[in-house]
């Protein structure tokens, strides 16, 4: 059977970067049961509660994340949002465990995806926006997609 190669992407948490200011990112494995990997590969899971834990241990932990049972599964599927442990290596994991000790970091999931048949996840080092900086976003978000818009328009009238 031929490798896989390339990634995929089997989800995103899209609300993540609205609420958080995003500092530094990180890719890490994920220790994951033969039913929870063929759930995933049916495109089922969602990251929308989803956070990640460090223990006293210097372990790193995906918690919440929601990966629905195998359909096709017998009474040995998993259950569908318990912790997963994340694979980085140690001196990444000290790191992270300093900057969240730091008053208003946490540790979010960006994205659930296959690479080269294996499943990673994304993580960030991420800061908590106040809810005028999350307004202030969306105004120039608007104001880009307004200019692209009106750009566009007067291009068409040149020709």
């Amino acid at each position: 059977m031929a490798k896989e190669q390339g990634t995929v992407m089997i989800a995103q948490n899209r609300k993540a970067r609205h609420d958080y200011s995003i500092e530094d990112t990180y890719e890490a494995g994920l220790v994951l049961t033969g039913t929870e990997v063929k759930s995933l590969r049916e495109g089922r899971a969602s990251l929308a509660e989803a956070f990640v834990t460090i223990d006293r241990r210097g372990e790193i932990w995906l918690e919440a994340a929601n990966i629905p049972e195998y359909l096709n599964g017998t009474w040995n599927n998993h259950a569908p949002k318990r912790k997963r442990k994340l694979l980085l290596h140690a001196a990444q994991i000290e790191k992270l465990q300093r900057q969240t000790q730091a008053k208003g970091y946490t540790i979010i999931p960006l994205s659930l995806y296959f690479k080269d048949g294996r499943v990673k996840a994304q993580i960030a080092l991420a800061r908590g926006k106040k809810e005028y900086d999350k307004r202030q976003a969306l105004r120039e978000e608007q104001d880009k997609r307004e200019a692209l818009r009106i750009m566009r328009y007067k291009n068409k009238q040149v020709i």
